[in-house]
């Protein structure tokens, strides 16, 4: 194993940020790829904003995503492992020693019962291994508080106490930080401590230009567990917002990922992100997914999301899923499509009303359906299904079997779009498909699937 090591450092005051996940992500594959060490420490100083809930979503979004950490809050090195505790407010002690550290310096002076540190009048140099060289002009740079009036030490110089008592040789984080990095290079300097290298990664921007926000939708890591994204979609399509794999590749396996990852080719210029093309990446990965991991996931999508689906037959359920795979590409999708089959009191949709329900032939035409689909014998299957609707058609004197596939679509679903109708039939059996077909043409006969019902 290598010394290289790295952090990340969340606070828990809301939800896990997409680019705090991305952070989390780059941090945790540089440790991997080097054979070095990845640390989880909290931030939680913040003792009015912080919450148990928040930490817990943290956790929770790490481990969907598949990011172990080695050191950390409940991890390899315990809570309070080899450079532990990983809470900042369990390590008040740390910080008092290092406050007297640098008192001692003579580096600092009170002022209004709060601590501060001179900050040193000459250019500040932040070597960065993204941004290159960046200079900061320091000569009417304030002194900088490093302790509050109420004795409670500040985030610049925490920050900077656990990067040195962790042994953080590499501090990957996002270029929002930039502005306060030549500040943390002053205190290591006072300290005598050495200084990390240090990697800004770009921002992530809105599709409005500007920088995505906790306020702005699909910016929670939450939203794409709870939408039945797969976490393997979602981690590839992050490492892509500020990093280049090369070779105009984008979908690739972890373990290459691993391999590949490199700092240098992290890029300069801010990434977009962009909501369409992670769906798309999701469905290359879903329509990738061996049958049984598909089964594996939908059971457990559908088990949180939609219980009602565990008392479909064995045969419909996995049939169902079977059929409509190929129409959907996240768990959202699937248990939506799924829903008109979960309950035979299913809705119907405003198109469906009026599309096809609104038209003066329906009634007649659901009786020829419902009557056709009865009359075929226990070979009931996508074939002799597709017979009986071109032979319906031509009993009511119809160009072509669309109105009546389009319809008979609606009577057993209430959508005008869904998957394969005739498997989807098949699977359905047809006493099921016939009852449904009934309860449409009762509730049309009683007035109640027009247009504005």
């Amino acid at each position: 194993m290598s010394n290289v090591r790295v952090r990340f450092a969340p606070s828990p005051t809301g939800l896990l940020h997409i680019g705090g996940a991305r952070t989390a992500l780059f941090n945790w594959l540089y440790a991997r790829h080097m054979g070095g060490t990845f640390v989880l420490r909290v931030e939680d100083t913040d003792q009015s904003r912080n919450s148990q809930e928040a930490v817990d979503v943290i956790f929770r979004g790490m481990r969907w995503l598949g990011l172990d950490w080695d050191e950390g809050p409940d991890g390899k090195g315990g809570a309070h492992g080899k450079k532990g505790p990983y809470f900042q407010s369990q390590r008040g002690a740390i910080y008092a020693k290092y406050l007297e550290k640098l008192q001692a310096t003579g580096k600092t002076y009170e002022e209004g019962g709060a601590l501060k540190f001179k900050m040193p009048k000459t250019p500040g140099i932040v070597k960065d291994l993204v941004c290159g060289d960046v200079t900061f002009d320091r000569t009417m740079e304030p002194d900088l508080v490093i302790r509050r009036k109420d004795g409670s030490p500040v985030f610049h110089l925490v920050n900077v106490i656990d990067d040195l008592e962790m042994g953080i040789t590499h501090v990957i984080r996002g270029e929002d930080h930039l502005s306060n990095t030549h500040k943390h290079i002053a205190l290591y300097e006072a300290l005598g401590a050495p200084i990390p290298q240090f990697a800004h990664i770009p921002l992530i921007l809105n599709k409005g230009g500007s920088k995505m926000s906790k306020r702005d939708d699909g910016a929670a890591l939450s939203f794409y567990e709870d939408a039945g994204y797969l976490p393997e979609a979602v981690r590839n399509y992050l490492c892509l917002l500020g990093w280049s794999p090369g070779e105009n590749e984008e979908i690739l396996p972890l373990e290459e990922i691993v391999k590949r990852f490199e700092l240098k080719d992290l890029n300069r210029s801010n990434a977009r992100f962009d909501a369409a093309k992670l769906f798309w990446m999701n469905g290359e990965y879903w329509r990738s997914m061996k049958d049984s991991d598909f089964t594996q996931f939908a059971g457990s999508f559908l088990e949180k999301n939609r219980p009602a689906a565990s008392a479909l037959p064995e045969p419909i359920r996995q049939g169902l899923l079977r059929v409509i795979r190929e129409k959907i590409r996240t768990g959202k999708e699937m248990a939506e499509w799924l829903d008109p089959y979960l309950t035979e009191d299913y809705p119907y949709s405003p198109e469906a009303r009026k599309k096809q329900f609104f038209l003066p032939d329906s009634g007649k035409l659901l009786q020829s359906i419902e009557q056709g689909l009865q009359a075929i014998g226990e070979d009931f299957n996508d074939a002799s299904v597709e017979l009986a609707c071109k032979k319906i058609a031509e009993e009511n004197q119809l160009p072509k079997p669309a109105r009546v596939i389009h319809l008979l679509r609606c009577a057993v679903s209430g959508h005008t779009v869904g998957p394969s109708l005739f498997p989807l039939l098949t699977v359905l059996g047809k006493n099921r498909v016939v009852a449904r077909l009934h309860r449409t043409r009762s509730l049309w006969e009683a007035g109640k699937l027009g247009e504005t019902s």
